[in-house]
């Protein structure tokens, strides 16, 4: 009898003649999310399973796989090898801390010779027989003993199965270049996006001195708790102060938010296309603020060439964004008072329905081109996987 960890995997499965890409690309990303161990993966039908670890790090293991994007569920178990007897003396170690249970067979492997319900009433029995205190309760039971006989030669005995986040392996679709502000919406929109698959790199626009490096670093601190469920970011810190002292000057303020974001777009556009990224990443939710209404939001995509722009929280409640930055632990540095870019020079009342022939003329008054190349020289990179 051994430990081991079983980890089921769930649209995988819809892949069709495909689905070995996604498996072989799933296998990878645990391990990579294991790393630190020393352990065994191997694959059986339909399921990943972890041997070989120590003991005193299997909670450890089990958090970081439910973690891992394409994982749908894990089960700490026991293997032993498919014989009766085998099968029932692990059963009989199994201790129930309910009232009530019943015990689930089933059967892949049919060249063992009891049938499923047969062989789930027998061992029901043996459980019974061990703990005469407990009662079967087959509709509604507290805890449900599984028996999984499997085409290895082996069995997977098991009591508990623990959700992990779903979605799919990171790296099963283009990469994306999240706009990360240090505010709550942010990380739960690359969060979203990266478990359908996309592998993510971020970027900040930095004001200083009129924002401290402590808001840097919330940035960073930020990616790398992402980071967990995402894999290594790449993050772009962009000097945004010129751009944002131009506007300033030489603008009427209420179409400073506005003007601001039409250059955040393009340099996050160039960034993305030098890193053969194939979308940008905002965690824009619809009428939240000012630049987040529909005229702004065009205005705002009006400067984008190429890729597109992904709004996963478009139609989101904040008590729902709010609700996931709490699960994934982004929620308490999020609302750490260090200010980002957005809140230097803000205007007293910005224009929430920008018009195109109004913000042009404003425009004009900058050297766009000029600004943008003098950030983009000057772009520091950190990468949440340095030490």
């Amino acid at each position: 009898m051994e430990k081991a960890i079983l980890i089921r995997f769930g649209e995988i499965f819809l892949k069709g003649k495909n689905k070995y890409v996604f498996e072989n690309l799933l296998s990878h990303n645990i391990l990579q999310a294991l790393k630190e161990y020393k352990l065994r993966l191997t694959k059986i039908s339909g399921r990943y399973i972890v041997t070989e670890y120590e003991d005193f790090y299997e909670t450890e293991i089990m958090e970081k796989i439910s973690h891992v994007f394409g994982v749908h569920s894990i089960s700490p178990c026991f293997v032993v090898k498919t014989l009766k007897q085998n099968i029932e003396d692990c059963i009989k170690g199994i201790k129930i801390d309910t009232d009530t249970f019943k015990v689930d067979v089933k059967r892949a492997d049919k060249f063992f010779p009891i049938q499923s319900t047969e062989f789930a009433a027998m061992m029901g029995g043996v459980i019974l027989d061990s703990q005469p205190n407990l009662k079967v309760n087959l509709r509604n039971p507290e805890t449900t003993v599984f028996i999984e006989i499997r085409e290895d030669g082996n069995t997977y005995i098991y009591s508990s199965i623990i959700k992990a986040v779903g979605g799919m392996p990171v790296g099963s679709s283009g990469g994306g270049l999240l706009l990360l502000s240090g505010g709550i919406d942010s990380p739960v929109a690359g969060y979203l996006m990266s478990k359908r698959g996309m592998p993510i790199q971020a970027i900040h626009f930095h004001s200083f001195p009129y924002t401290s490096e402590l808001a840097k670093d919330k940035v960073i601190t930020l990616a790398k708790i992402i980071s967990e469920y995402t894999g290594n970011i790449k993050i772009h810190i962009v000097p945004f102060t010129k751009i944002q002292e131009a506007i300033h000057k030489n603008c009427r303020p209420e179409f400073m938010i506005t003007l601001m974001r039409r250059i955040m777009m393009r340099i996050s556009e160039r960034i993305a296309k030098q890193n053969n990224l194939k979308a940008i990443i905002t965690g824009e939710c619809l009428a939240q603020v000012a630049s987040q209404t529909i005229e702004s939001m065009t205005v705002t995509n009006a400067v984008i060439e190429d890729l597109p722009v992904l709004r996963p929280l478009i139609a989101m409640d904040k008590e729902d964004i709010i609700e996931i930055s709490k699960k994934i632990n982004t929620y308490e540095t999020s609302i750490l008072p260090y200010e980002d870019c957005c809140t230097v020079f803000l205007p007293e009342h910005p224009v929430i329905k920008p018009r195109m022939d109004k913000v042009l003329k404003e425009e004009i008054r900058l050297n766009v081109e000029e600004l943008i190349a003098e950030a983009m020289a000057n772009i520091e990179v950190v990468e949440t996987n340095e030490e």
